[in-house]
């Protein structure tokens, strides 16, 4: 495994009586996307503003690049808030120039990335508009670029896909993706469990404050343990539910997704049901990150 770029141990955030951050451990190698990930109020932006140094935490120890506090490497570390932050009635390439030059590159540098990366996210006409007349979707593509600008060995995403139709969503993907590529290390943080099982390489999954899973994906959607299968059925399927082997049954289209019972052969369920009606189909389901969330929270919470 490639060399820790972020380390958190046993770290913990109050916020008066509320436990924001509860133990979270977890160590982030180089040259990944890993997904922090979570429903709203889990956690996860506490945590990145731990990370960053905004808020301390009241206990536990986190390191980036091998120091105590990432203030230490700030020029190194890119940040792209849930919340806007750019100057709104700046002109767009004045405010990514002046955030990369505070982020240490000299003024025709800046300039030059700059305008690339305002190519690179069709942004390139509405270089001398304001911040303030770009519809939400392109400031959000613009807040991407003034945390990239100044190429960061790590990159910290709080809801990158937030006010981005599909398009965009796929053109800010294709960014983290080749950043990836070319040996950043990505913190992807986001509810949206599709978009993050697309392009997240691990992750870490967070139920009111605390870990309930984490590493690899392939991993993680190996190992959960619910034994599903997709069947398409002849006629009414109501009876299923109440098969003694099904645990839970979730219509998908013209099939249903069966969760079987811990223990259930689907060979029996399978026989089960041609006692009973016609199959059309039947055939293992892979699990979806949110499929795992979902139960992997059910079981941490009783």
């Amino acid at each position: 495994m490639a060399e820790s770029v972020l380390a958190l141990q046993s770290v913990s955030k109050s916020f008066r009586d509320v436990q924001a951050v509860c133990g979270l451990s977890v160590e982030v190698p180089g040259g990944c996307i890993y997904g922090f990930l979570g429903p709203n109020g889990a956690g996860k932006t506490t945590t990145l503003r731990m990370i960053l140094d905004i808020i301390r935490p009241d206990s536990g120890a986190i390191q980036v690049f091998g120091n105590r506090s990432a203030s230490d490497s700030k020029d190194r570390i890119g940040y792209l808030p849930e919340e806007r932050g750019l100057y709104p009635k700046m002109r767009v390439r004045d405010v990514l120039v002046y955030l990369g030059r505070l982020k240490g590159l000299d003024k025709a540098t800046a300039r030059t990335t700059v305008t690339r990366w305002l190519g690179t996210l069709d942004l390139g006409g509405w270089a001398d508009r304001r911040v303030d007349d770009l519809s939400h979707g392109m400031q959000q593509r613009l807040q991407f670029a003034a945390a990239v600008v100044h190429s960061p060995a790590l990159l910290i995403l709080d809801e990158p896909f937030s006010g981005l139709d599909p398009v965009n969503v796929e053109l800010v993907k294709a960014q983290i993706l080749s950043l990836r590529d070319g040996g950043a290390t990505v913190v992807l943080c986001t509810h949206m469990m599709e978009q993050a099982e697309s392009v997240c390489d691990s992750i870490l999954l967070i139920h009111s404050g605390r870990k309930v899973l984490d590493g690899r994906l392939d991993e993680v959607l190996k190992q959960d343990g619910a034994q599903a299968v997709m069947v398409e059925l002849e006629g009414d399927a109501g009876f299923v539910r109440e098969l003694p082997m099904v645990a839970e049954v979730t219509p998908s289209g013209r099939e249903i997704v069966v969760v079987l019972k811990d223990g259930a052969d689907d060979q029996v369920f399978l026989r089960s049901l041609l006692d009973r009606t016609r199959v059309r189909a039947f055939r293992p389901k892979v699990p979806t990150l949110r499929e795992v969330f979902v139960r992997a929270v059910k079981s941490a919470t009783g």
